[in-house]
């Protein structure tokens, strides 16, 4: 499939990042599928933390090569005067400065909002932390895994036991931050171009997981009992989860109405008088007795295999999915034929990338290099006007 030529939507945009685990590097990286130059400053000698979480992907960090591609990897210790004289240098033919430090951490240095804003008018800022600006939480440290506590994203995940919650298998809350702050950017550009001026953004990890867990706070409106943890499958619709196939195998179905009940019972089950009872006759009533209807449910496919369980359900329309692990992921036969993916560089050889599921007909998403540590150091400094001997002394010092 060949891929539009077209300009990209932030071709000429600079997004400045002090970024580190995922909720600001997955929000940049997008940002550089449209097209805008991101230049990640790091840590000397260290780097993003996230680049030690594992060595998965020939030797390299499976959360840095995910959310890094695209980028330039600029080092600096930002307590030292020459570093940071460099940020500001910057700073002055950037757009937009992202940050998810420790809370406090930015404006320690003088990178707050309000200490940039004279100084700099046209650019954006955006913070990213787990609990916001003020309030009693502000200087709380906070993780995916807390965030997801502290959302009530564990109250409603897992099995029924309390010993049986369960954490997204993902970072759910620091994805959420980073969407959050990828269109709040967006946004705020749009809005420069009409006014003419910078203007802050200030990301919660909390904040952006509640909005996600909206269908459980109004479902337990008022004191109302919440959704019981149903594991993997659905606590309030019934039925709709994992189910055993005779050949040892694992469908996954679900009904949302009850026309697509009266089919399930006549085509799949085959056992149309079921349809009628009274104990499963509305939704309601199903999740009621979800225990009974289960039992007749896996009888009825016990003598089945995958692919005869899975004619039946197409045949009444009765959506399904396979229980796919990683390798089948990998191997998705539809992801295979739209051909969504693509080889990106690293230092550690090509790996393969998804392109940004939002295809657009006018362009193709930039999908660049992942960066080594300081990579690009000495071109962004001799691009702010640096000689190669103060590169040198300031390299000397430990400052990049």
């Amino acid at each position: 499939m060949s891929q539009p030529q077209g300009i990209r939507p932030l071709d000429g945009i600079t997004v400045v990042s002090l970024e580190h685990a995922i909720a600001a590097p997955f929000c940049t990286r997008q940002l550089a599928d449209l097209g805008a130059r991101v230049i990640k400053v790091e840590r000397p000698g260290v780097g993003d933390f996230a680049r030690g979480y594992d060595q998965r992907v020939n030797g390299l960090a499976s959360h840095f090569v995910w959310a890094n591609r695209s980028k330039e990897s600029l080092t600096l210790d930002l307590k030292q005067d020459s570093a940071a004289e460099a940020l500001y240098s910057l700073l002055n033919t950037a757009d937009v400065l992202i940050q998810n430090l420790a809370p406090g951490a930015a404006a320690r240095v003088g990178l707050s909002f309000d200490a940039l804003r004279q100084r700099f008018p046209q650019l954006i800022v955006c913070d990213i932390s787990g609990y916001g600006a003020g309030g009693p939480y502000e200087t709380k440290k906070a993780y995916d895994l807390l965030i997801q506590s502290e959302g009530g994203f564990l109250s409603v995940t897992g099995g029924p036991g309390e010993e049986d919650m369960a954490k997204a298998g993902c970072s759910i809350a620091d994805i959420a931050a980073g969407m959050y702050a990828y269109t709040g950017i967006l946004s705020a550009l749009l809005l420069r171009s009409r006014t003419g001026e910078g203007s802050h953004i200030d990301v919660s990890m909390l904040e952006s997981l509640v909005e996600w867990m909206n269908y459980p706070l109004y479902y337990a409106y008022e004191g109302a009992a919440p959704p019981p943890r149903a594991g993997a499958a659905h606590a309030t619709i019934y039925p709709y989860g994992p189910f055993p196939v005779g050949d040892g195998t694992t469908v996954m179905l679900g009904l949302q109405n009850e026309r697509e009940w009266q089919l399930f019972c006549e085509r799949v089950l085959q056992q149309p008088d079921l349809a009628q009872d009274e104990r499963y006759s509305a939704n309601f009533k199903r999740v009621e007795n979800r225990t009974t209807l289960r039992e007749l449910i896996v009888q009825a496919f016990a003598g089945l295999n995958f692919d005869a369980v899975i004619d039946r359900l197409e045949s009444a329309q009765i959506a399904n999915a396979r229980v796919n692990d990683m390798q089948g992921v990998w191997d998705h036969p539809q992801l295979k034929a739209r051909d969504r993916w693509r080889e990106v560089k690293t230092s550690a050889g090509p790996v393969p990338s998804l392109m940004p599921p939002a295809s657009n007909s006018a362009f193709s998403p930039r999908m660049d290099a992942v960066p080594s540590l300081g990579e690009h150091t000495e071109r962004v400094l001799t691009e702010l006007g640096y000689c190669a001997q103060r590169i040198a002394q300031m390299r000397a010092e430990g400052a990049i």
